[in-house]
């Protein structure tokens, strides 16, 4: 159990690592935008090793667990809850990296953001 509990951190510490690598070194706009989203399914995957407690049950009352044991017997609620927010939001930003960025290859013919000048502020 320990062996997974610290292969799910490296693996999400690996996933930043790569998503951050390919935005820093890709100069296609798609493949950056695939590489934020490597990077937020890392964090993602972070927030919920961050919430996992061993040997805790899931955070549902359903009488297994007395109330008043609770605080003691199950994992926080709210990492997942943010995960969940998060992936919301992910998916969102996702979409809209997206079309902005067919947008702009299409008006400029490429999608090499190194040619994508003309579109600064």
């Amino acid at each position: 159990m320990n062996v997974f509990y610290w292969t799910v951190a490296g693996t999400a510490s690996g996933l930043i690592i790569v998503g951050l690598w390919g935005v820093l070194t890709r100069k296609n706009i798609l493949r950056i935008g695939l590489a934020f989203t490597i990077a937020d399914t890392g964090v993602n995957l972070l927030l919920v090793w961050s919430g996992y407690l061993p040997g805790r049950t899931t955070p549902i009352l359903n009488g297994d667990v007395p109330a008043a044991e609770a605080v003691s017997a199950v994992v926080d609620p709210l990492p997942q809850a943010l995960v969940l927010t998060s992936i919301v939001i992910g998916v969102a930003v996702a979409a809209l990296f997206v079309v902005v960025a067919v947008l702009a290859s299409r008006r400029l013919g490429t999608a090499d953001i190194r040619r994508m000048k003309e579109l600064k502020w």
